[in-house]
């Protein structure tokens, strides 16, 4: 376990007010966690009324202004840089943490050696999911996704909507990537970016299955339209992340590409002709369509950076 002198502060980023009902919840699950944080930090980025309303909504949260510019990566950034504690971690203002969250995100870091952790975010459908869409494809709705480690294993990165990082080696590297990352809903890998960062430092990450979020899917994002959108824009990303790093940081994804996707397409198309159903036909298909979507956007961004 980890020693008793470990401690850790929560970092929230929040913009909008139209989140309140799980901004709430996201604190709630926080403040009840079975290792108490040292301080949990509510960040506010350039919503005014929001700031004041949730100034003295919680007692027991120390709220701030984002001092960066617009976006996640400033949110965060102004939380972190203002704690103390040897750890930090982060959670989504649209996300719920289960009870044992933070304890076991801290666990791991007995290890000298782990430089940040990451867990599990499970996807939390407000209404019915969409039946054509593929489980490979949860990270659209920032879930995790088949042939992700189900035990505590390496890897390149983890996502920071459940992430903790030791604070000496985050500041290291001023924190997230300023002008790279999440501004509202448009999304850009600035997570992953981090742990590449971080990493070339020295030391690893670590995926642990037993830290889960739950992470509110709105109705919105159940459309077809939303699932190729966010994956064309996960295509742009993906190529200004490579513009950023060293050859191979994209090794985890055509590991999918190749390994993940393609048995996931020909299991559906196997289980449509075994059971005569149409519905694993039609999951294949969305595969496809956003590997494509995904794709062009890579392309596009590739050719934008060239010019």
């Amino acid at each position: 376990m980890v020693r008793k002198t470990a401690s850790a502060s929560v970092v929230i980023a929040c913009f909008t007010q139209r989140r309140w009902h799980q901004l709430s919840a996201a604190i709630d699950s926080v403040l009840a966690q079975t290792t108490a944080a040292e301080e949990v930090i509510l960040v506010v980025d350039h919503n005014e009324e929001l700031y004041q309303r949730a100034g003295g909504h919680w007692p027991s949260v120390r709220v701030l202004r984002n001092e960066f510019a617009q976006g996640a990566s400033g949110a965060r950034n102004t939380g972190a840089f203002m704690v103390t504690s040897p750890f930090v971690a982060f959670l989504d203002d649209d996300a719920v943490a289960d009870p044992r969250w933070l304890e076991r995100l801290l666990a791991e870091f007995a290890d000298p050696a782990v430089i940040g952790v990451g867990g599990v975010v499970e996807a939390a459908w407000d209404g019915p999911r969409p039946p054509w869409f593929p489980d490979e494809f949860a990270w659209v709705v920032g879930a995790s996704y088949p042939g992700m480690p189900v035990a505590v294993a390496e890897t390149r990165n983890v996502w920071a909507e459940n992430m903790a990082v030791r604070r000496d080696r985050f500041m290291e590297v001023d924190g997230f990537r300023m002008n790279f990352g999440k501004v509202g809903t448009h999304s850009s890998p600035e997570d992953t970016d981090l742990c590449l960062r971080m990493a070339a430092n020295g030391g690893h990450w670590l995926y642990v299955p037993d830290a889960r979020i739950a992470h509110h899917v709105p109705p919105d994002r159940s459309s077809f339209r939303y699932f190729l959108r966010r994956s064309f824009h996960e295509g742009e990303g993906k190529a200004a992340l490579s513009a950023l790093s060293p050859a191979g940081a994209l090794s985890s994804e055509r590991d999918y590409s190749k390994r993940v996707l393609p048995q996931a397409v020909s299991r559906g198309l196997y289980q449509a002709v075994l059971q005569r159903r149409l519905l694993p036909a039609t999951r294949a298909a969305a595969i496809v369509v956003g590997f494509l979507a995904a794709g062009a956007g890579y392309t596009k961004e590739r050719i934008i950076r060239a010019r």
